[in-house]
């Protein structure tokens, strides 16, 4: 078997991810990403920037100390007292570095450091020798690189080889470089610098002009053998390297990139979740990998292709990166072997009359609105058919909130299966959970709650929120979601919606071996 380069998967989203406009988190939950990143893989973990503030240093240094499987980087300016903070808070680290940075492009240089390159030469080999006092693995970043002079990032890698820098970092720190610009660099500084073919090489791309995956790939193709990422690709300005997109590349083309990686790509979803929900930072809908869009088809062609074989148009197993198959998104595109998968999905096998009905309904709504949810569809099913599918009914929501008083929400649900209903009251600190703990009274136990989205489709007065709820069933993820202009009963409606496709997903698998279910 051909021997494939092995990449290192360098995980920045707790120091250069927290970075990115209206992503933040507190430095107590940093461990909870920090744990999640060891358990995907992650070679080494930058958690950090320790002179920051003593809740950031508090972060790192705890993080050190828990994660004694992965190497733990420092963070730090060419300056004494940021390394002397990194290296206190990674001190119990088992494996660490110290990650040194300077700009090295005469635009920085000049407005922003206001120093000369011989004096940015000096500071780095000073800072370099100074930190190589307290740790044996340095890695130094030449800020802003493809900017600079390739001939002076020369000059500067030579300079910190001497004194003991053992991986050389050369960031696209602006997203401005192309692939090809990249390789050349690497194998430039690789080639030219005294002592540059006796240490590793690293790429920290930015993706300003949407390149940074490309780059981090063409860096590879260099020479690199590590490459700094972040969950989500978050971060400055327009991100980094996402490392979902990366891994996968790798994964998906190792045999053309003759590399691979120790990310264990089944917990890939969860990460991404886990990073999505503690930083507050949503997941754009056609994001590559992880986003609500990227295994979901609805053209009726495509369908149907995937439906006799998924390789027909998915290059990846969604299923293998932890997501939840839900390859067909129902809507006007879409074909009757497509609607009669997803209805027998749930145990239901109309007859052809009825189909006729059902398939002519769903395609007006979809004219309508362009997309069909789940339980829609299911509604549709039963109107056409004047059959009650749902075996829960949201029958009542009232919602009390205010300043003065105590958030409560009473709900009132049917069960369908022998008519009982029910009301459930619960307060919580706002609404929304007020109503949410309300139905997880009504709804049996098995049925988690797991995840809340909203999302608003339009502007002003009377706009229209959507809401998508996951709920875990049997080991598998559920998703309901609703549209409507108050907010609150479309989280409702998502919830009971979630609910009734776990449990007649379950009710056809269980009926599987003795016929689906007929309406009559």
């Amino acid at each position: 078997m051909e021997n494939y380069k092995k990449i290192q998967i360098f995980d920045t989203t707790l120091r250069d991810g927290e970075q990115s406009p209206g992503a933040s988190i507190a430095p107590e939950r940093k461990i909870v990403i920090a744990r999640q990143l060891a358990k995907l893989g992650i070679d080494v973990i930058e958690p950090g920037f320790a002179v920051s503030s003593a809740g950031e240093f508090a972060a790192v240094q705890q993080i050190s100390r828990e994660l004694q499987q992965v190497e733990i980087a420092g963070f730090a300016r060419a300056v004494k007292g940021d390394i002397d903070a990194a290296v206190q808070a990674t001190a119990d680290a088992a494996r660490r570095r110290l990650h040194l940075f300077i700009s090295s492009s005469d635009i920085h240089l000049s407005h922003q450091l206001r120093k000369s390159r011989e004096e940015v030469i000096r500071i780095a080999r000073d800072m370099v020798a100074y930190g190589k006092q307290f740790v044996d693995e340095i890695e130094f970043s030449a800020m802003d690189s493809t900017r600079s002079g390739r001939d002076f990032v020369i000059q500067l890698v030579e300079a910190v080889i001497e004194e003991g820098a053992t991986i050389i970092n050369l960031p696209d720190t602006l997203g401005y470089a192309m692939p090809n610009e990249i390789i050349e660099l690497f194998q430039a500084v690789r080639k030219e610098a005294r002592g540059g073919d006796k240490v590793r090489y690293s790429a920290h791309c930015h993706n300003d002009l949407g390149m940074a995956v490309a780059n981090s790939l063409a860096a590879i193709q260099g020479g690199a053998t590590q490459i700094e990422v972040t969950v989500n690709g978050i971060g400055e300005r327009a991100g980094n390297c996402s490392l979902e997109e990366l891994v996968m590349a790798i994964e998906t083309r190792r045999d053309y990139l003759k590399a691979e990686t120790n990310v264990q790509i089944d917990q890939i979803y969860e990460t991404s979740r886990i990073v999505s929900r503690t930083m507050n930072f949503p997941i754009a809908y056609n994001k590559p990998i992880v986003g609500r869009n990227a295994f979901q088809h609805e053209s009726g062609i495509h369908q149907d292709g995937l439906l006799k074989n998924r390789n027909t148009y998915e290059i990846m197993d969604p299923e293998a990166m932890g997501i939840s198959r839900s390859m067909i998104v129902l809507g006007k595109h879409s074909g009757s072997h497509a609607i009669k998968h997803r209805l027998a999905d749930f145990g239901i096998e109309p007859t052809e009359e009825q189909f006729k009905a059902i398939y002519t309904r769903f395609k007006e709504v979809a004219d309508g609105q362009k997309i069909v949810t789940d339980n829609e569809l299911i509604r549709i099913a039963g109107d056409m058919t004047r059959t009650q599918l749902d075996p829960l009914v949201l029958v009542d929501l009232l919602v009390h909130a205010g300043t003065q008083r105590a958030r409560t929400a009473t709900v009132t649900v049917r069960e369908n299966q022998d008519g009982r209903e029910e009301s459930y009251t619960a307060m919580g600190e706002g609404p929304l959970e007020a109503v949410i703990l309300a139905l997880k009274q009504a709804i049996p136990a098995e049925a988690e709650f797991e995840d809340l989205e909203l999302h608003s489709l339009s502007t002003g007065e009377d706009a229209f929120g959507e809401a998508v709820v996951s709920v875990l069933y049997g080991g598998e993820r559920f998703r309901g979601s609703s549209v409507h202009n108050d907010i609150i009963l479309a989280a409702a409606q998502a919830y009971v919606s979630a609910c009734n496709q776990a449990f007649m997903s379950a009710g056809a698998a269980r009926k599987e071996n003795h016929g689906s279910r007929q309406i009559n």
